[in-house]
């Protein structure tokens, strides 16, 4: 028999981190203080979230100025977009499987 849970990305065993990747696979981009407000965290809470995202490759950050404010805006990048679908893809195959 098949391990059910052998599919499943680590990465993404976190709530959060599944949160920002659903909200991430169906926006262009979301800034930092969308997803912090759209998943009720804490600054520090979120960034370490995103930190985990960003060393894997599974998204993008990009730094801007609006006036004298910086502005942190994410991105998924492919490599995250084929993960997460793995990810999904995995979790459905569980489900129907039980």
């Amino acid at each position: 028999m098949v391990n059910p849970i052998e599919a499943l990305n680590k990465i993404f065993d976190s709530r959060i981190r599944l949160g920002v990747m659903s909200i991430l696979i169906v926006n262009n981009s979301v800034s930092f203080n969308e997803l912090k407000q759209m998943l009720e965290l804490t600054d520090g809470n979120l960034a370490s979230h995103l930190n985990t995202l960003e060393q894997a490759d599974y998204l993008k950050v990009q730094k801007a100025f609006i006036g004298k404010k910086t502005n942190t805006t994410y991105f998924i990048t492919d490599l995250g977009k084929q993960a997460f679908k793995a990810h999904l893809d995995a979790l459905e195959k569980m489900i129907k499987g039980i």
